[in-house]
């Protein structure tokens, strides 16, 4: 791991506190399970009040275009929060995704056009471009898209798209003559169907979107479309592994806190050297995921040479610390940790998901070690 200073400043520490009252109040564990229950599986009150109040949606959208123009720090804090309390609602897929790909795409226009809408909490945004073949590289993106300058056509599959039945805008990746594009596609596009997926993690909706001759319009310089992605795919890896810290950091207190107070054989079950062990690696794991994922966000702040690869290493090393967090927690509650009832398994299956997400830990040190040259 790699050691430095990373000190959180007063007004950081200021917006985690009042990011994490807001969340306790509104993504309590009841809130959590009602929207999961839903098909959009979000409240657009609470949606509006993270926007317009809280400014959420625009942190770090420059405020050009209507955001508040803070750096990647203070959206991971965020985002670690929002890891912390499982919230339910479509700000990684709008914010992380397409909010970041419009702001790497350097198209004036399209800045103009989309991101005062996602500030403001109005847009509900996303970007499709996983297909049926489940790959989260270039090569996995195979889907036409025809015409050109401002009429593009685009037909075929994407699947696994984050909110993508909710999102009112979606940004498609896909292939014109030049390579690989990113179109701006409406959510009620003629020749688009969009179907809800059922998946493991209810708390983070996907769905399947179909186009049939569905127009688009081009975003970015077409077939320049994969280097805006990478870019995003590195950056929303730094996010994850953010929100991942957050729900580690959660466990590991659930789980602590379960041991001093469930007594066996007259005494607390935390007093028991397995479980102190067990305790102990966890908090080990989740501290040293802490500083892979705020280094990937002081890399992501800067945009600086070694983005990709901390990127790669910080969403393999907290997808595995999550995941064991998590597991772990379920064993320390023994019996009740694997009841329906309990929270135990929103985590696990969240950890789960978000391990699998934009690639799992073996494809990111595959990554890792392209990256770096090894």
């Amino acid at each position: 791991m790699i050691a430095m200073n990373f000190a959180f400043t007063d007004e950081q520490e200021e917006l985690r506190k009042t990011v994490r009252s807001f969340l306790e109040s509104k993504s309590a564990e009841t809130a959590v399970r009602e929207q999961m229950e839903t098909e959009s599986g979000f409240d657009p009150a609470i949606w509006s009040q993270m926007g317009e109040q809280m400014g959420l949606q625009g942190l770090h959208i420059p405020e050009a275009y209507g955001g508040s123009g803070y750096g990647y720090v203070e959206l991971g804090i965020v985002l670690e929060e929002m890891g912390r309390s499982l919230l339910c609602a479509p700000f990684f897929s709008t914010v992380v995704l397409a909010a970041n790909t419009l702001i790497h795409s350097g198209d004036e226009a399209a800045k103009q056009a989309y991101l005062p809408g996602i500030a403001s909490g109005e847009t509900i945004a996303t970007v499709a471009f996983t297909e049926p073949s489940g790959k989260w590289d270039e090569a996995g993106i195979t889907m036409p898209a025809s015409g050109s300058g401002d009429s593009y056509t685009l037909t075929g599959t994407k699947m696994f798209v984050i909110d993508g039945h909710t999102a009112n805008l979606i940004i498609v990746a896909a292939r014109t003559a030049g390579g690989v594009s990113l179109f701006a596609v409406e959510g009620n596009a003629a020749g688009l169907t969009r179907t809800a997926l059922s998946t493991m993690d209810q708390t983070r909706k996907q769905a399947k979107l179909e186009f049939a001759n569905t127009p688009a319009k081009l975003i970015g310089a077409e077939g320049k479309g994969w280097d805006t992605l990478n870019t995003v795919l590195d950056l929303a890896a730094v996010g994850l592994a953010a929100e991942q810290v957050g729900g580690a950091q959660k466990v590991l207190e659930m789980a602590v806190e379960y041991a001093k107070v469930r007594v066996q054989f007259g005494r607390p079950i935390g007093s028991f050297q397995a479980i102190k062990h067990k305790c102990a690696d966890m908090l080990l794991e989740v501290e040293s995921a802490k500083s892979a994922a705020y280094y990937g966000m002081w890399c992501a702040s800067e945009m600086n040479d070694e983005l990709a690869s901390v990127a790669s290493l910080a969403k393999a090393y907290c997808s595995e610390a999550y995941f064991h967090a998590t597991a772990e927690n379920i064993q320390i509650h023994g019996g009740i940790g694997f009841t329906w009832e309990h929270p135990a398994h929103l985590y696990f299956k969240r950890a789960k998901s978000s391990e699998l997400l934009f690639g799992d830990p073996t494809y990111h040190r595959e990554l890792l070690a392209q990256r770096i040259g090894i």
